[in-house]
């Protein structure tokens, strides 16, 4: 199975006015990227500094194909509801990975 980066941006239902954890939904869009956590979709993810204030985040994606890796997110409340979208998925080599030598904190 492949990674893939995958980048989210806002859509047109993201409320500009609120945070990212007071967006509609997010606690329905947590626990359902909590499911693709516990079942081995999402490797990495979390908020990305960007010069691009539509830019969300940055995940890292375990799928066989970059269609795969879309359609994992299919189901999630903030793309049912358009509140962001997937910017852009990528195939992503790692050759590096500090987390198998426990050199993470």
């Amino acid at each position: 199975m492949a990674v893939f980066a995958v980048r989210t941006a806002r859509a047109a239902g993201w409320d500009r006015a609120r945070g990212i954890r007071d967006q509609p939904l997010f606690d329905e869009h947590a626990a359902f990227s909590d499911s693709l956590v516990a079942s081995g979709v999402i490797i990495l993810g979390g908020p990305l500094d960007s010069d691009d204030p539509d830019e969300i985040a940055l995940l890292a994606v375990r799928a066989d194909s970059p269609e795969a890796a879309r359609a994992a997110f299919a189901a999630d409340p903030w793309i049912v509801h358009g509140i962001f979208r997937l910017s852009d998925v990528r195939r992503w080599t790692i050759w590096l990975d500090g987390r198998q030598a426990g050199q993470l904190p």
